[in-house]
């Protein structure tokens, strides 16, 4: 039987950073078992008109609406948009994230840090701050998809999972704070994926096929992720199979933090 446990939600989920990667397997995966879909993007209009296409196929509705993280008031204007639009919202799934370079801390510049912290964990509070009262109102939840690195720290990475840590901290914080009101916020931490970082640490010559090898032979499984890996663990947080979880973040990591 073909899962449909958002098929009688009403309102719809929201996906920051639905455009691409993790974000587009999230978006996809939620419209193929019943949720409208809005979506955010930054800078690839083309890239989120295909991921609205690519969620609307599955016979649900979805939109795009553009979104810089960094402009604070420009995040409660759209989840004000989204709320009216769709006429409520029963999940927020913050997997926004740039690909951000390997450095040691010590050649990381404090502006650097900071902007980085504004982006990510700025970016987080601004959009779930005023999407709180229609969560609220619909007993709904928040997944982040944040990393694997804030459990197991690879050397190089402080710039990512730093940033990634104080979102998780903010996660604890509502799930405490919100519990009252009947809304559930978890994390999602993704470990190396096909399709994802590994990818694009290729891409950028900072990971050699090498010490890929290297990094394969630290996770148990002994293999990389995918985004549909990650888009699982988020789907299962956001729907009503853990009515119960709450304040928690689930690796994804094929063992890597153990």
């Amino acid at each position: 039987m073909t899962n449909r446990d958002f098929a009688d939600r009403a309102g719809c989920a929201l996906v920051v950073g639905g455009s691409g990667g993790i974000g587009l397997a999230v978006a996809r995966m939620l419209a193929a078992r019943g949720s409208a879909v809005a979506l955010t993007y930054r800078s690839r209009p083309d890239a989120a008109e295909a991921a609205v296409d690519a969620v609307r196929a599955h016979g649900v509705r979805a939109d795009a609406h553009r979104l810089d993280l960094a402009d604070l008031d420009a995040a409660a204007e759209v989840v004000d948009t989204v709320v009216a639009g769709h006429g409520g919202l029963h999940t927020l799934v913050h997997a926004a994230g740039p690909h951000v370079p390997m450095t040691h801390l010590s050649g990381v510049a404090p502006a650097t840090m900071a902007a980085q912290l504004h982006a990510d964990a700025a970016g987080f509070f601004g959009v779930v701050q005023p999407a709180l009262p229609h969560l609220r109102e619909a007993g709904g939840s928040v997944v982040a998809v944040t990393t694997a690195a804030t459990s197991r720290f690879p050397v190089r990475d402080g710039l990512s999972s730093a940033p990634k840590g104080a979102v998780e901290a903010m996660v604890r914080a509502l799930a405490v704070e919100e519990g009252r009101y009947g809304v559930r916020v978890n994390a999602v931490g993704p470990g190396m994926l096909t399709d994802g970082m590994a990818a694009r640490l290729i891409g950028s010559g900072e990971l050699d096929e090498a010490a890929l090898a290297v990094t394969r032979r630290n996770i148990p499984l002994r293999r990389f992720g995918s985004a549909d890996d990650v888009a699982e663990a988020v789907f299962f947080l956001a729907s009503d199979r853990a009515g119960f979880v709450s304040g928690q973040k689930l690796d994804v990591d094929g063992g890597y933090s153990a």
